[in-house]
């Protein structure tokens, strides 16, 4: 007589005695400097983001190549590697949803502002508010991190401990001594 078991599902004495073998996929990996690095690895996640920039146009091959000292025949094989273009796509994504990508090229094109406001400014037959608008745009890009409005000013935290016997300890947290603005240094000159 037939056994009757659910479809789909060996019945326990019927089932097959192969061994169960897991095979695991290797890691991902680039060679750099003739050395084989993985994609998840410190080293090899900058790898990533810089071919990122290099489909992004910020980076050439030229410079890829130079800063992992990447040889011809080594670059083919990291052209060709699935995982990495895989990566790379990954990377692309994350830095445009968050704005790195486009940040980072805005500042690659800020970097030929100044020369161009200059001949602006050296041009005598702009008119003089064009002249003037590029020199105050150069000052500012000149001045550029001057000031720091996220800087939090410096705290000073003074800790009275009464003994070793005792655990009674008085803390007192102060903030700089402020300076007065110049509206209240003139009017204590005049008295």
């Amino acid at each position: 007589m037939a056994k009757s078991y659910t479809p789909g599902f060996f019945p326990i004495d019927d089932a097959p005695t192969s061994p169960s073998t897991r095979t695991t996929k290797p890691v991902d990996a680039v060679t750099l400097r003739g050395i084989n690095v993985p994609l998840n690895s410190d080293i090899g996640m900058a790898f990533t983001a810089d071919c990122a920039r290099n489909r992004e146009q910020l980076f050439s091959d030229a410079q890829l190549k130079e800063k992992y000292d990447i040889p011809e025949t080594d670059w083919n094989d990291i052209i060709k590697s699935k995982p990495l273009r895989l990566a790379v796509s990954r990377e692309c994504e994350r830095r445009m949803l968050n704005g790195d990508g486009a940040r980072e090229a805005a500042a690659k094109q800020f970097v030929k502002a100044p020369a161009i406001l200059g001949t602006i400014l050296e041009n005598e037959r702009n008119s003089p508010k064009h002249r003037i608008d590029a020199a105050r745009e150069l000052r500012s890009a000149a001045n550029r991190g001057d000031e720091k409005p996220g800087d939090a000013p410096e705290r000073f935290v003074i800790s009275i401990n009464f003994g070793p016997a005792s655990d009674e300890r008085v803390t007192f947290t102060c903030d700089p001594p402020k300076q007065p603005s110049q509206d209240q240094a003139n009017a204590e000159d005049q008295w």
